[in-house]
């Protein structure tokens, strides 16, 4: 496993959910993290317990592409490197095929596909010259299957996410860039609430946490091209 003393990681949408486990899970584990959402004060609060000399608070807006470059300069400003990024901001919408609307394909792309493609883009070279750069883009099954008639909109831009996840694997490959896809079924947070879904039945985030810890933290020689997680029986996945 890598050392993780003095590697740091950046982090998107980690005020809640998902996003803020990763980030105290790596922060815990012994990475400097970066992390960044839209709400800074919330964000700090959520962050609240961790070693102030190995955490950076910033804010991030995926509909606006001026922030992220904002984030990676002051990410570089004040640990002067940067290891690995988990593109985790994200949204959903379950509207059906037929309810599908043209401005709600392009929310879910501007949030899930462009702004992830944005952050690849201005932190690769950083990657690069880590020698042991990673990448973890936080897709879901939905990116990999279509799960009967739920969020069509979502899938597709799952898809698009594989298919990022695909492309930064082979751009950054020779210079030592390790990219993941993590694709987890339902998992327990607030953007699934409202689901009808039994939480005691789907993924705890520290557990998918954990998961994302020991992906980044493994040498160039073990990389995890795509980490599936159910919470339950899936068909063909």
């Amino acid at each position: 496993m890598i050392d993780t003393a003095g590697r740091t990681i950046m982090i998107s949408g980690a005020n809640r959910g998902l996003g803020n486990a990763i980030a105290r899970r790596l922060h815990g584990d012994g990475f400097t993290v970066s992390v960044g959402a839209r709400d800074v004060d919330a964000l700090t609060d959520a962050m609240a317990g961790c070693d102030t000399d190995r955490l950076l608070c910033h804010h991030y807006d995926a509909l606006d592409a001026g922030s992220d470059r904002a984030w990676v300069d002051a990410t570089i400003g004040r640990f002067g490197r940067l290891d690995g990024i988990v593109n985790n901001a994200g949204i959903v919408d379950t509207a059906s095929l037929e309810d599908l609307s043209a401005d709600a394909v392009d929310t879910l792309l501007a949030v899930n596909v462009k702004a992830p493609l944005r952050m690849t883009q201005l932190t690769l070279p950083h990657l690069r010259a880590s020698g042991s750069g990673r990448v973890v883009n936080i897709a879901s099954l939905s990116g990999i299957r279509v799960k009967g008639t739920f969020a069509p909109g979502y899938a597709m831009s799952k898809h698009a996410v594989m298919a990022l996840t695909e492309a930064t694997k082979q751009a950054g490959w020779d210079d030592g860039v390790r990219v993941t896809a993590v694709c987890p079924g339902y998992i327990a947070t607030d953007m699934t609430a409202d689901f009808g879904e039994d939480p005691t039945t789907m993924i705890d985030p520290a557990d998918l946490a954990e998961l994302v810890s020991t992906t980044i933290s493994l040498p160039n020689t073990a990389s995890v091209a795509q980490l599936n997680v159910a919470c339950r029986l899936e068909p063909h996945v």
